[in-house]
C-alpha cells in the first residue's frame, strides 16, 4: 500500500493549504479547510484492457440468502463491490450483517467478520442467539487497518463486512480515527482491495443526528452501493433502501421484521400495516403506495382539533411530507370549503412506514375532511391521486400495480383518477376528476 501524507485543501475552491485555518486564504470561504490524505511517489504502470475482453460473468451478484436484502441488491453482493450500511445506533445493522454472512458461509463461501466496535467474545454471543455460526465464518477483531488488510489477505474470504468504517484507523496518519483523512483513507484502502482481489466488501456506516451518513460526502462517492437501514425503536418494523447502486435500480424496499430471532423478512407487508386497523373510525383512508417496484398498501390517519390554544396551529405529519400536508389542507379550503383554520393537524402513515409521493394526496385530503367532518369512510375503499392546486386530480405512475394489490387484499371499491385505466375483477373504480368529486363519492359534504 502507498505511503499517505496529510494534506489540508478547500472544500470549496479545492485549493492546497499547508495547515488549517479558519478561512481559505484562495477564496475567502469560512470553516472550509479540511484534512485529506494523498499518496507519496510515482504512479505505478497502468494496466488497461479492451472492453470486450473483461468477462460479463464476473458482475454477476451472489446471493447473500436474505430475501429481502437480495432483493435490495438486486440479486446480492457483487464480486469487488463495496457497500456502505447506514443506520441509528441499535437499528439492527450488525444483526442483518451477521445473518447474511452466516448464510453466505452457510452456502460453502468463506467470509469474513471485522468487528472493530465490539469483542470477539460480544459476537459469539449475538451469533450464538440468532443460531448463526457455521465453520467457514471468521471473525477478526481489530481497528488497525494494516491488521484489517492482513486478515483478509490470511482467510481470503469472498464477503468482508467492516463494522464499523468509523473505527478503523490507519496509524501512519496523524489524525484520529473517525477523523475525515482516516475514514477516507481507509475506505479508500478496502475499495482498492476489493478491486485487485475481487472481494465484496460491505462497510458498516454511522449516522448524524439527521440520519444523514457521518463523514466526509466522498465516503458515499467511493462505494459502489450506499443502503439506509431505517425504523423506529418502539416498532419492530425495519426498512432497507438503495440509495445508490451502481449493479441496478434503487427504487426497491426492503421490509424486515425484528424478532427473537433476529430480522425476518416480511413475505405480506401490506397485511402487516393493516393487521391492527380499526373499522369505523373517522379520519382513516388506506392508500395504495409504491416502493420501488412492490406496492404496499397503508393506512393513513388524521385528526384535527378545532379550538388551539397555540399562537400557530400545529401542523404534525409522521411518514408523511409536512409541506404537501400543509398545501393539502390550503387546497381543501379553498377548493372544497373544508378549513382547518385556527385548529391543530396532525396525520400519520400507521406501521413507521414514510410514503412522501404524491399519490398519496388523495388519501390526505380525504382523511383531513373526514376528521373536520366527522364522517367515516368505507371500509372496503382506497383512494389513490395526486392533488393540484386548482382541486384536480391527476394520474399517478404504476396504477394497474397498485390497484391489483388492493383488489388482492379484499378492497371493493377504488377512488382513481378519471384517467385511470381499468382495474381488476372485483374492484369497483369511482373516477373523479376533482377533489369535490371525491369528497362526493366518499360521502363528505363540500360548502
Amino acid at each position: 500500500m502507498p505511503k499517505l501524507r496529510t494534506r489540508y485543501r478547500c472544500t470549496d475552491c479545492h485549493a492546497e493549504a499547508p495547515r488549517w485555518t479558519g478561512r481559505c486564504p484562495d477564496c475567502g470561504a469560512w470553516n472550509s479547510i479540511v484534512e485529506d490524505a494523498c499518496a507519496e511517489g510515482g504512479t505505478p504502470p497502468v494496466a488497461v484492457t479492451a472492453l470486450g475482453d473483461v468477462a460479463q460473468s464476473a458482475s454477476a451478484p451472489r446471493p447473500t440468502g436474505i430475501g429481502e436484502l437480495d432483493r435490495v441488491l438486486g440479486g446480492g453482493l457483487v464480486a469487488g463491490s463495496v457497500t456502505l450500511l447506514g443506520g441509528e445506533p441499535g437499528i439492527g445493522k450488525s444483526t442483518l450483517l451477521l445473518q447474511a454472512l452466516a448464510s453466505i458461509a452457510a452456502r460453502g463461501h468463506r467470509a469474513l467478520l471485522v468487528s472493530a466496535e465490539e469483542s470477539a467474545h460480544q459476537v459469539r454471543l449475538r451469533a450464538e442467539r440468532l443460531h448463526a455460526a457455521p465453520p467457514s465464518l471468521w471473525l477478526a477483531s481489530e481497528t488497525d487497518l494494516a491488521r484489517v488488510l492482513a486478515a483478509i489477505g490470511e482467510v481470503a474470504p469472498d464477503v468482508v463486512v467492516v463494522d464499523s468504517i468509523q473505527t478503523v484507523y490507519d496509524a501512519t496518519l496523524g489524525s484520529g480515527p473517525g477523523s475525515v483523512v482516516q475514514v477516507q483513507a481507509c475506505a479508500q484502502a478496502l475499495v482498492d482491495l476489493a478491486k485487485q482481489r475481487d472481494v465484496s466488501v460491505v462497510l458498516v456506516g454511522h449516522v448524524t443526528k439527521d440520519g444523514s451518513l457521518a463523514g466526509p460526502r466522498a465516503l458515499e462517492h467511493l462505494v459502489d452501493t450506499v443502503l439506509s437501514f431505517e425504523g423506529e425503536r418502539h416498532h419492530a418494523l425495519r426498512l432497507l433502501r438503495a440509495l445508490k447502486h451502481r449493479f441496478g435500480p434503487t427504487g426497491e424496499l426492503g421490509l424486515f421484521e425484528m424478532g427473537e430471532l433476529g430480522l425476518e423478512g416480511v413475505p405480506d407487508p401490506s397485511g402487516l400495516f393493516l393487521g391492527d386497523r380499526q373499522a369505523g373510525a373517522p379520519g382513516c383512508v388506506v392508500v395504495p403506495a409504491m416502493e420501488g417496484q412492490r406496492p404496499l398498501l397503508v393506512e393513513l390517519q388524521a385528526l384535527v382539533v378545532p379550538g388551539t390554544k397555540l399562537p400557530q396551529p400545529r401542523r404534525s405529519a409522521q411518514g408523511l411530507d409536512a409541506g404537501r400536508l400543509s398545501l393539502l389542507a390550503a387546497v381543501l379550503d379553498r377548493r372544497a370549503g373544508i378549513s382547518v383554520t385556527g385548529a391543530d393537524v396532525y396525520a400519520s402513515a400507521v406501521g413507521g412506514v414514510r410514503i412522501v409521493e404524491p399519490a398519496a394526496d388523495l388519501g390526505v385530503a380525504l382523511a383531513l375532511a373526514s376528521s373536520v367532518t366527522d364522517t367515516v369512510i368505507a371500509d372496503d375503499l382506497v383512494a389513490c391521486g395526486e392533488i393540484g392546486l386548482a382541486g384536480e386530480v391527476r394520474h399517478v405512475a404504476h396504477l394497474s400495480r397498485r390497484l391489483a394489490e388492493a383488489g388482492r387484499l379484499g378492497f371493493r371499491r377504488a377512488v382513481v383518477p378519471a384517467s385511470a385505466p381499468d382495474g381488476p375483477a372485483g374492484l369497483q373504480l369511482l373516477r373523479v376528476s376533482t377533489l369535490v368529486d371525491a369528497l362526493r363519492v366518499v360521502g363528505i359534504s363540500a360548502s
